[in-house]
């Protein structure tokens, strides 16, 4: 039989779980307000004391919820929050796995597709499937097995906060360590980040890249053309981290691609060979047509190849950087000029 005590508390325990199915939006807001307000930090049995070995109720009724109106665009934030109480909790492993039980990681992952969803609640997203990936491997590989990474990746891409960028990135690294089922997936994933057109995403991924390529070892084909392509951009701080990874690169089987698309950076077009001579005899115009960014990248990059050979007249790749030894010229040159215009 239970005491008196215990039922006080089961009684407690129905009224609120009957309060919440009868709540609208605002009375179930005020509801999980009062929620996170008095439960963050708590450990799993705090939670179960607090709802009277009932708080999975609870959760069970928050995650229908977010199921619901997810793609209505509403707010997320709290609901959110109150879900990543009961999965962060200390000795909290049975709430994942209810949480995983009814769809969760899906839903997380389809939030960040939401165009309606703000970006406040989508980082909220990202946290929680921090919270899932960090808990171990086979919680790694439901997220990549569910499209996860594809989805994060093309999150990465589109938005807009740096913060939010930095806490994928976060998310992104997790799923690369400790997942050789799916290390390949994540490091394909952010190869192909590569050409979007955010600089930060850009800079993130190719920091991340770094790490994954250490844990992955082997290359994969295209990462040559996509990192290459890189180093034409404006943005100082995306060529800087596109070069440190070069220098891990020439270590790999990509050095000769790689040797040769640096060189054919610093190299004129055929085509357009005719049409610079004039500036080019001129002397007040580079020899080359291509951006200056992109040469500078190149040139800095190019040297680096030359410390792996012992020999270098018996090498046969050391004939191809030949033709671009010219611009260590071509740039003293030019910093001699910017000396002069500064004067």
């Amino acid at each position: 039989m239970t005491s008196v005590k215990e039922q006080a508390a089961i009684s407690r325990l129905l009224s609120f779980l009957q309060e919440w199915d009868n709540a609208g939006k605002g009375l179930r807001n005020q509801i999980l307000t009062t929620f996170i307000k008095t439960n963050e930090g708590k450990t799993g049995p705090e939670l179960e004391l607090e709802f009277s070995q009932g708080a999975s109720l609870f959760l069970i009724r928050v995650t229908t919820w977010l199921r619901i109106i997810y793609m209505t665009g509403l707010e997320l934030e709290k609901i959110l929050r109150s879900i990543g109480i009961f999965l962060s909790a200390v000795s909290s492993n049975r709430y994942l796995l209810e949480f995983l039980e009814i769809g969760g990681v899906l839903t997380l992952l389809e939030i960040l597709g939401v165009e309606k969803i703000n970006e406040e609640d989508k980082k909220e997203s990202i946290k929680l499937l921090q919270i899932i990936a960090n808990t171990g491997r086979k919680y790694k590989e439901l997220i990549c097995e569910s499209y996860g990474v594809r989805a994060i990746a093309e999150f990465l891409a589109k938005s807009k906060s740096e913060e939010t960028q930095e806490e994928v990135q976060v998310l992104l690294e997790t799923l690369v360590h400790g997942n050789p089922k799916y290390q390949n997936q994540v490091y394909k994933g952010l190869i192909a980040l590569l050409p979007c057109e955010s600089p930060k995403a850009q800079r993130l991924a190719l920091q991340t890249l770094k790490t994954a390529q250490s844990i992955v070892g082997a290359t994969h084909p295209s990462i040559v053309d996509r990192v290459l392509t890189v180093l034409s951009t404006v943005h100082l701080e995306v060529q800087y981290e596109a070069i440190e990874l070069i220098k891990d690169l020439i270590h790999y089987d990509v050095r000769l691609p790689l040797l040769k698309g640096l060189v054919a950076l610093l190299m004129p077009p055929v085509k357009e060979t005719s049409k610079l001579q004039a500036k080019i005899f001129s002397g007040r115009t580079p020899p080359w047509d291509c951006p200056l960014e992109v040469g500078k990248a190149s040139w800095l990059t190019v040297p680096h190849f030359f410390r792996l050979f012992d020999s270098p007249d018996h090498n046969p790749v050391t004939r191809v950087p030949a033709a671009g030894c010219s611009c260590q010229d071509h740039w003293v040159g030019l910093q001699q000029e910017w000396v002069i215009a500064a004067s």
